[in-house]
């Protein structure tokens, strides 16, 4: 069985190997991935955008164990959800919004049963969402976890969506990568939209104007560009360089789009 790991912990300490062990200590043939360990602390957002980004990589059945969790020994809930023909495992903080949808079930994680006991105050990773991952991985219905939740009482983060107004498209920059691209929330499909069949997007940033998309980061040319990254949204990218850092673009930086005939 699949387990991927989304923390917030950091690559010097050793929280992560702790939760590896415990997982592997009660389910010794699952297959452990790490998605990324360097997500801002305690920034939801940014690991609900991570894991929107990788999950639909992997097979069904695949289980997800995303820790960023301000709210670490008050009364916030744990969650299992199962949607997309994954399980999502996570604090109900927002973190799994792009994944709630009508036809997803949600389970609390309150049968004691399958955590580490004593359960620590400050390390629900390891305590909780470890062990019960393990439990499911070796077969445990979700539906032993804790009772149903409504998916739509869960925690919704209010995501910015692009908006058209006065013949702009208004997005914003969302994060950067290890490289410095930005990433925006503007996407393929809402790009396509707005252009007509001879128009080409005029991109405006931070004091920065993109005239076109380039095809690749192999574009050997001064200044910005930008292209659709993998995800199929919109990027800010700079050739050999880093666009974050470079343009001074930060998370909310507003985007806007005009078009040129």
């Amino acid at each position: 069985m699949l387990i991927t790991l989304t923390t917030d912990f950091g690559l010097d300490d050793p929280f992560v190997a702790m939760m590896k062990g415990v997982i592997l200590g009660r389910s010794p043939q699952s297959r452990l991935v790490d998605i990324c360990h360097t997500i801002p602390p305690q920034d939801v957002e940014a690991a609900s955008l991570v894991l929107q980004m990788a999950a639909p990589s992997f097979p069904g059945a695949t289980i997800h164990v995303a820790v960023v969790d301000p709210g670490v020994g008050t009364s916030r809930r744990i969650i299992c959800l199962a949607a997309h023909d994954q399980l999502f495992l996570a604090p109900d903080n927002g973190l799994l919004t792009p994944f709630l949808s009508e036809s997803g079930r949600a389970f609390e994680l309150s049968n004691e049963e399958f955590f580490l006991q004593p359960v620590s105050a400050t390390f629900h990773g390891r305590d909780i969402l470890a062990p019960v991952a393990a439990a499911l991985a070796r077969g445990l219905d979700p539906q032993e976890l804790g009772p149903a939740v409504p998916v739509s009482g869960l925690v919704h983060l209010p995501l910015p969506r692009p908006i058209r107004e006065k013949g702009q498209l208004r997005g914003q920059c969302l994060r950067a990568d290890h490289f410095g691209n930005m990433a925006t929330n503007i996407s393929k499909k809402e790009l396509a939209s707005f252009l007509g069949p001879d128009e080409i997007p005029v991109i405006r940033l931070a004091g920065t104007t993109i005239i076109g998309l380039s095809p690749s980061y192999g574009q050997k040319q001064a200044g910005a560009l930008a292209l659709l990254n993998s995800s199929d949204h919109l990027e800010i990218s700079v050739s050999h360089g880093n666009a974050s850092r470079e343009l001074a673009l930060c998370p909310g930086t507003p985007v806007i789009v005009t078009k040129k005939g």
